[in-house]
């Protein structure tokens, strides 16, 4: 008896205390709706339209417009005597909550050592029967003034939130997925006293492990040791990155109302959605496309034009020779395995990974495979095929999707595989990025530059990768858009001329030593970062800083971009530093840019396998006397032996490197020689030379340039990633109404300029003649992100003629002269003047209330 009572009585006490909540519930519902706000302003309009009719000239049109301002008027007297009742009602309810809360303490008090009494279940003393019921433990309480009728679809749930024993959950309503997800930007809490010493541990944590993987690879221990070490420091960068991102400042995104504005809008929606959609595939619609163009356009003028680079189109179809040559056959690959009824396909390593997740999560699992399993976890990326499959087998591993069996581990090479022509014979790939077709044309493109370094290329178009699990909407795809650029240049001399224009820029880095540390990105110069070995050349950081510019330029948020540096187990097979440029979205820290020093991998692989010396002349400030060896070929005999391949054997010999010269001149003169045949390789053609056909020569002579194989370091963006962090850190909702929103793309990117004479300036525009009020057509406006507004009303007739210009984002207006208006929307779309400067040139125009909408 006593033991329900006092804790029932302490529930009481702590309801008390909750019912501050109730404070903030009343002030929420004593706000006007968005229903109501919106028939305000619809009023608003009607009067403003009315106020410019002759009432003696269209009396019919006056009257008509005087109805509809009534009925409006009425709803809203209506709207508001229901929401006066709401408001009395929660009132009320707060009251009775606290008096119950005191009643509660005095009968806790007196019944202490007396016997209660009980009233009969028919005896109705709502709100007081629960008090009554409280130390026998009766219920009661449920739904305490609360009706499951109301009307008011907000307050509802909240008032059952706040009067019912059992808490709604935060997210309540329908299609709950992506609500309010908090995005936090973490470089400000790192300035928090309090926050560092709650991360000091973890931070101390992925220190030790990065001390232990330096250890592994200057001890020279075997690789399978190393890339554990390496799984575990990811792991616990994961959860200090995490520990991070929750202790920031958060800001709400509602990702469901973006993704509704997409494709209401149809910037882009699932490709032959139609036909059910296929994954990973997407088609973008008009306001897409523009602005997927203007976002190029942007791009080509900030790289191609101003660094005066050579851009070309090469062919999306790869033989397999090439893709083979740059490592991409035998390295771009993926394990997985299949559903065997219904052939659904999961990548192996994420689907071991979320199952023992799974099982480690669950209360009923031992200490021991809990312990086993998070082991796992941290191997998973050091193991082999054969590993993983005996893992799966322990597990009993079903598909996740069925509870169906699964397939043995496969390969699955993430490159589309095709055959070109009709024969067959010929294997190709839908290519995997666009940087092979420059290098392969990098002979022609020194040749058009007259043979200087340095040059950089660039090229623009899509490229394919077969994705086993594509998800994230833009984010990974198996059809995507990259704008790439090569930049050519001395392997010992990586200066670059304009570094001194970006050399104060101050960038956030993550880089390698931070990363393995448990230290933080820092706000750094590139200058300094170069100076110090940070950041690997000028070149590299000279592009970074161009980088950063141009993300800035077209709409991502400063504040969620930082440059994250590739540690070495990470590093691409080509690259020598590499560097990516993230921003911070809902799906967390995503990979929109890389800028990577690809050394001299691409030319000297093409050059290996072709026989092709795609190599640069560098001119000597002083001629220099060299020792040179060469293969000189016996034309006749190769010509009799080989016929129409002789002159691929001649190339060949011609092309053979240094190490292949010697080895030749070894084998020639060793005992036996005569009988000795040494296979030249050209391409995939072997050619077999006796010692009569060829003669290695050893001289010297004097030379004015010496041949290199220039380096490369190659900015690459994926335009899709990047269009989709632009997108989610410009979508914006009005002050007030939730269900306006709007996205606040630069005008440079945005999709129309304006909504009207403009093309004469190469300004896009579009004419909203439809329907409705103004500040619908501007809400119209604003959601397809057209910055500026021009509205032709009235007074345009009047002389002097002029119109109003509406900003998107301030919603400012401002009166122009209709002679004025195209150069002034002009300068504001490509930056050269600001809104503000426009605000101070022109007379504010007040009488369009469009904030209300």
């Amino acid at each position: 008896m006593c033991l329900p009572f006092i804790l029932s009585t302490l529930l009481s006490i702590i309801s008390v205390y909750s019912t501050t909540i109730g404070k903030q519930v009343l002030k929420w519902v004593t706000k006007p709706s968005s229903v109501e706000r919106k028939l305000i302003a619809e009023k608003n309009d009607l009067k403003l339209e009315q106020s410019k009719i002759n009432m003696t000239d269209s009396f019919a049109k006056y009257s008509k417009l005087q109805r509809k301002i009534n009925v409006i008027e009425e709803d809203l007297t209506n709207r508001r005597s229901e929401r006066n009742s709401i408001i009395l009602h929660v009132a009320l309810t707060y009251g009775l909550k606290v008096v119950c809360g005191m009643l509660v303490l005095f009968f806790s008090f007196y019944y202490r050592h007396s016997p209660v009494f009980e009233l009969s279940s028919s005896i109705d003393l709502v709100p007081f029967n629960h008090i009554i019921s409280y130390p026998n433990g009766l219920s009661g309480f449920r739904h305490l003034l609360v009706k499951e009728n109301l009307k008011n679809e907000r307050l509802f749930p909240i008032a059952r939130f706040l009067y019912t024993s059992t808490s709604v959950e935060q997210k309540w309503g329908k299609n709950k997925k992506h609500r309010n997800i908090k995005l936090n930007i973490y470089l400000d809490a790192m300035a928090n006293p309090e926050n560092e010493e709650v991360l000091a541990p973890l931070r101390a944590s992925v220190k030790e492990q990065g001390d232990i993987v330096r250890q592994l690879k200057a001890k020279g221990a075997p690789d399978l040791d190393v890339k554990k070490a390496v799984a575990e420091l990811k792991l616990r960068k994961k959860l200090l990155e995490d520990k991070e991102l929750s202790l920031a400042p958060a800001t709400t995104f509602d990702r469901a109302k973006m993704e509704d504005l997409l494709k209401r809008r149809f910037f882009f929606d699932q490709s032959f959605a139609i036909y059910g959609g296929i994954t990973g595939q997407f088609d973008f619609g008009p306001m897409g496309c523009a602005f997927k163009a203007n976002l190029l356009n942007t791009w080509r003028q900030f790289f191609v034009l101003e660094e005066q680079m050579l851009e070309v189109d090469c062919s999306i179809l790869t033989p397999e020779p090439v893709l083979k040559a740059s490592g991409h056959v035998d390295r771009f690959a993926d394990l997985m395995v299949k559903d065997i009824q219904t052939g659904e396909c999961f990548r192996l390593d994420h689907l071991i990974k979320a199952h023992l997740e799974k099982i480690a999560s669950d209360k009923k699992t031992s200490q021991q495979t809990k312990d086993e399993c998070q082991d796992i976890i941290v191997k998973l990326d050091g193991m082999t095929k054969d590993e993983m499959a005996a893992i799966m087998q322990k597990f009993n591993m079903k598909s996740p999707l069925t509870g169906n069996e699964l397939t043995e581990p496969i390969e699955f090479n993430l490159m589309f595989a095709t055959q070109i022509g009709p024969s067959g014979l010929i294997k190709g790939f839908l290519r995997p990025e666009t940087a092979q077709g420059i290098f392969v044309n990098f002979k022609r493109l020194l040749e058009f530059n007259q043979g200087r370094l340095p040059f950089a290329a660039a090229q623009i178009g899509n490229a394919f990768r077969n994705e086993i699990s594509p998800r994230s909407g833009l984010i990974r795809v198996r059809e995507f858009t990259m704008a790439e650029i090569e930049h050519f240049c001395d392997p010992n001399d990586k200066r670059h001329p304009k570094f001194a224009n970006v050399r104060d820029t101050v960038l956030l880095l993550y880089s390698a030593c931070n990363q393995m540390d448990g230290n933080p990105a820092q706000k750094t110069k590139i200058g300094e970062a170069v100076d110090k070995g940070l950041v690997a050349n000028e070149t590299l950081g000279y592009f970074m800083a161009r980088i950063q510019q141009f993300l800035i330029k077209c709409g991502v948020d400063p504040l969620k971009l930082r440059f994250r540096q590739h540690m070495s187990n990470e590093m691409a097979h080509y690259a020598c530093d590499c560097w990516d440029a993230e921003c911070l979205t809902s799906y967390g820290w995503i990979e929109c840019v890389g800028c990577a020093d690809r050394s001299a991998f691409d030319l000297t692989q093409h050059t290996q396998a072709t026989g092709v010396r795609l190599a640069a002349e560098k001119k000597l400030a002083e001629p220099k006397v060299v020792d040179v060896i060469e293969a000189v070929p016996n034309k006749g005999l190769i010509g009799k032996e080989f016929k129409k391949d002789a002159k691929i054997v001649t190339d060949g010999l011609a092309n053979l490197s240094l190490s292949h010269l010697q080895e030749l001149e070894i084998k020639f003169k060793s005992d036996g020689s005569d009988n000795y045949k040494y296979r030249l390789n050209v391409g995939d053609q072997g050619f077999l030379l006796s010692k009569d056909m060829v003669t290695v020569k050893r001289y010297q002579k004097t030379v004015h340039v010496e041949e290199i194989i220039p380096s490369v370091i190659e900015p690459s963006f994926g335009v899709g990633r990047v269009m989709y962090a632009i997108f989610e850190h410009n979508f914006k909702q009005r002050e007030n109404d939730e269900q306006r929103t709007y996205l606040s793309l630069p005008a440079v990117v945005a999709p129309l300029k304006c909504t009207t004479e403009l093309t004469k300036v190469d300004v896009s525009h579009k004419v909203d003649d439809s329907s409705g009020s103004i500040g619908r057509r501007y809400a119209r406006t604003d959601e397809i992100a057209i910055p500026y507004g021009i509205t032709v009303d009235f007074d345009t007739l009047k002389e002097p003629h002029s119109v109003t210009l509406r900003e998107r984002d301030s919603m400012g207006q401002v009166r122009i002269p209709l002679t004025d208006i195209a150069t002034v929307v002009h300068n504001l779309a490509y930056s050269k003047i600001s809104w503000n400067d426009v605000e101070g040139l022109y007379p504010k125009f007040e009488q369009q209330e469009t904030k209300g909408v």
